[in-house]
């Protein structure tokens, strides 16, 4: 089809002018569309390590959250045994998860301020500092944050209190 195109675009421009020499026929779109070509691969690249740098992140949170309920676990046995309700225990370790989010938010937003005069030129219609988008990454990443401690917390609230102080 793009042949019969070709031919049929050097026909009119030959009908309006007979010795005009013709290399190669575009039509604006394609010639648009390889302009942005290294910035559309620039943008789809950033999107996927954004990506996996968002999945290691809750990895992480989820890894070190657990890790310190394992730890705790005998301090959430006495709670439950004097008296602390399952949902205290529970929003104990997502609190300890949200900290570790929030401080990570925060290192990450200063950075990326600082690092903000790397990324203007690949941006397009939004400022290199728009609250917008640093708000709306804030939010994901607390999100994220919540989510991945929720099942470190979910354990911790299930903790056999018997269990828990003849744990060692």
């Amino acid at each position: 089809m793009p042949a019969i195109r070709n031919v049929i675009a050097e026909e009119l421009i030959w009908a309006v002018k007979k010795n005009q020499a013709i290399s190669k026929i575009e039509t604006m779109d394609q010639v648009l569309s390889e302009s942005l070509a290294r910035r559309r691969l620039y943008m789809i690249l950033l999107g996927v390590f954004a990506g996996a740098a968002l999945l290691l992140a809750g990895v992480g949170i989820y890894g070190m959250v657990s890790y310190s309920v394992n730890q705790r676990i005998r301090e959430m046995g006495i709670r439950i045994a004097i008296g602390a309700e399952r949902g205290d225990v529970l929003w104990l370790v997502l609190g300890h998860g949200a900290k570790v989010g929030l401080l990570g938010i925060v290192i990450g937003i200063a950075a990326a301020l600082g690092l903000t005069r790397l990324m203007a030129s690949l941006l397009f219609g939004v400022s290199a500092t728009d609250p917008l988008t640093f708000t709306a990454v804030a939010l994901l990443l607390t999100v994220v944050a919540l989510a991945a401690s929720f099942l470190p917390a979910r354990r911790a609230m299930r903790v056999d209190p018997i269990v828990a102080l003849r744990h060692e």
